[in-house]
């Protein structure tokens, strides 16, 4: 091992979501001593918090969807100086595919837990991943400023976890710092009070081992992370695993299935500076570097020596376990708003998404006009309809449908751990309704006063749909989090919605007259002055069937007064429906369709005659074959 390789950590940063994981690493940066003031804000982009989070929806959001690394220079307590590669991971299991491929960059993982909650469903989800490269953990309890603040208990709970998830002695034996990353405290011991987060790096410096890499040998270099840019295009970017790269250097592309590339030249090499890069001549064993010049580079590939060329393992990625149908928007208000609307323009930036996208599946539709897009969950394909609608894309997407896996001859489809934190008074209602779609309670127990934490074992299917529903007897104050468990053979009906939706039968702009009409009738997603085509959706129905209404109705004008002219009306409030609320919420039958400012629901067949007629058919059908 070289002496430089041993003066360098690479710690990945792990928590579940809302943890504080992203205002720890901020802090981290702030009291690294690597930054004039102002600095920071200036190379953010005028952030004064959330650093690391750049992407407009990671702040909209506050959760960390893409990976990103940063670099510090430590001097230690021991007179060495450290140069630690800070690696923030997302805390979502439908980012997972960003998750697996950054933990490969890394020697040790920086578990962070809130000091109230514990470990959570995404903590265990990130921190297996974590064990399965080798990862041990350094234990930072987080929001120890909290009132409700249990730390005992939270570090016996990750106890337990690890020695769930078959963890070695020496990761049970780990580290721990208690913190507050909002008031940039830390200390190893919770009756002497911490002023900064040096006990942090001092524990990153000692717990977390240096890469165990050799600098002479030939060279290898991992890439785990595409970035992108319109001057020189493909930017690599990876670990060093062995030997030592340089500016202009000769190298081999293994790509992923094996296949060796004919030898080409790199262009620039670059070192990770702070939250920037900046140009180097070489970077040895155990480093991160960001290579341009490697056309045709992808994720997974091997930068080899030329002369003795040896692939690394490749990155593995689970399987998706959703999966939507993207197709144009033909609806009558079709083209208004977006920019990109042909079939040609959204299968090229689906195409772009695959090249750094490594959990995404694309597939052709039924038609040259739709394609089927898989990937970890609602929130993941979600995350990249909302980026596509900014960029200026409008397109229609169909029901999310759970992908079925044929194990030794039958079916099986997934089936997650499901933890609601609610209070305790809404646990009636919530059994009542995870019940209702089989789902099986594992475990009740209270969390903190007032609240009970529920476990519960229930389909992927099962799920969709849920949330809103749950929040709704809740009065919103329930906390749903879930994660992939297994694969259990295929039973029982889909759960469908129970309720009917009120179809518009005209095109025209909504009335406050026929909004009072029909507030009787159900719950309405329009206000008076929207337009709306016929075909669309407009509000569910109290009962189960669908009713065609006319919400375009204007009030019929007379010589005779009213009796109650002057008084007046109070109209409800709409529901109104984000992206993943809608598509957990339509049936086969029905589409999102999806513009750069508008999110409407709608029949994916708009005229009622033709939609009866496909209801007598599919029912035929259904007859036939019984």
């Amino acid at each position: 091992m070289s002496n430089q390789s041993s003066d360098i950590r690479n710690v990945a940063i792990i928590a579940h979501v809302d943890h504080g994981k992203t205002s720890l690493v901020d802090q981290l940066l702030k009291q690294s001593g690597n930054f004039r003031a102002g600095e920071l804000d200036k190379l953010a982009g005028g952030q004064h918090d959330l650093i690391m989070d750049s992407n407009p929806l990671e702040r909209e959001r506050g959760i960390t969807i893409l990976s990103k690394n940063c670099a510090v220079v430590y001097h230690a307590e021991d007179g060495r100086e450290y140069r630690i590669n800070l690696i923030d991971t997302p805390g979502h299991a439908d980012f997972g595919g960003e998750v697996e491929r950054v933990l490969r960059l890394a020697d040790g993982c920086l578990l962070l837990v809130d000091a109230f909650e514990g470990p959570m469903p995404q903590t265990k989800f990130v921190l297996t991943k974590a064990l399965e490269c080798g990862l041990e953990p350094l234990v930072v309890v987080n929001k120890c400023d909290r009132p409700d603040a249990r730390p005992d208990a939270v570090i016996d709970e990750v106890f337990d976890l690890l020695v769930d998830l078959g963890a070695d002695d020496h990761a049970l034996d780990f580290e721990t710092v208690y913190c507050s990353a909002r008031d940039g405290w830390a200390t190893p011991d919770l009756d002497e009070p911490g002023t900064d987060l040096r006990p942090v790096f001092e524990k990153i410096v000692k717990s977390v081992p240096a890469p165990d890499a050799d600098a002479d040998a030939p060279l290898q270099v991992l890439v785990t992370t595409l970035d992108y840019s319109d001057f020189v295009g493909r930017i690599a970017i990876g670990r060093v695993f062995r030997g030592t790269i340089r500016r202009g250097q000769r190298i081999t592309l293994i790509k992923r299935d094996g296949t060796k590339m004919p030898p080409i030249k790199i262009g620039r090499l670059l070192r990770f500076s702070g939250l920037g890069r900046v140009d180097t001549d070489e970077i040895s064993a155990g480093d991160l570097c960001a290579i341009e010049g490697i056309e045709g580079v992808d994720i997974g590939d091997t930068v080899a020596d030329t002369e003795q060329p040896e692939a690394l393992p490749t990155v593995n990625v689970d399987e998706p376990t959703l999966s939507m149908t993207f197709r144009i928007n033909d609806s009558p208000f079709g083209g208004r708003e977006g920019d990109y609307v042909t079939s040609r323009q959204i299968r090229d930036r689906l195409d772009k998404e695959l090249e750094r996208n490594v959990a995404l599946r694309v597939e052709q539709g039924d038609s040259g006009e739709e394609f089927v897009v898989s990937g970890r969950g609602i929130l993941h394909l979600g995350i990249l309809l909302e980026t596509m609608r900014r960029e200026g894309f409008e397109l229609s997407i169909g029901r999310p449908r759970v992908i079925l896996h044929e194990i030794d001859g039958k079916l099986h489809e997934p089936v997650e751990t499901l933890v609601v934190d609610c209070p305790e008074s809404a646990v009636g209602p919530v059994m009542e309704l995870v019940g209702g779609r089989r789902g099986e309670l594992k475990k009740m127990e209270p969390r903190g006063p007032g609240v009970s934490h529920l476990v519960f074992e229930i389909t992927s299917r099962a799920l969709i749909g849920l949330r809103g529903r749950v929040l709704t007897a809740t009065q919103g104050e329930a906390i749903m989090h879930h994660r992939f468990d297994r694969f259990a053979p295929l039973g029982g009906d889909r759960i469908g919605r129970t309720n009917g939706v009120l179809i518009a039968t005209e095109t025209g702009q909504v009335t406050s007259y026929s909004v009072e009409t029909l507030a009787e009738r159900g719950v309405l997603f329009v206000k008076p002055g929207d337009k709306v085509y016929a075909g669309q959706i407009v509000g569910e129905h109290n009962r189960d069937n669908d009713l065609p209404v006319n919400i375009c109705r204007q009030k019929q004008l007379t010589n005779i007064r009213s009796a109650n002219k002057e008084a007046t009306v109070t109209l409800k409030a709409p529901r109104e429906m984000g992206l993943e609320q809608a598509l957990e919420y339509i049936e086969e039958d029905e589409v999102v369709e999806l513009t750069p400012s508008t999110v409407r629901l709608r029949k994916r067949i708009l005229d009622e005659g033709q939609r009866k007629r496909a209801d007598r058919q599919s029912k035929d059908k259904a007859k036939a074959g019984a």
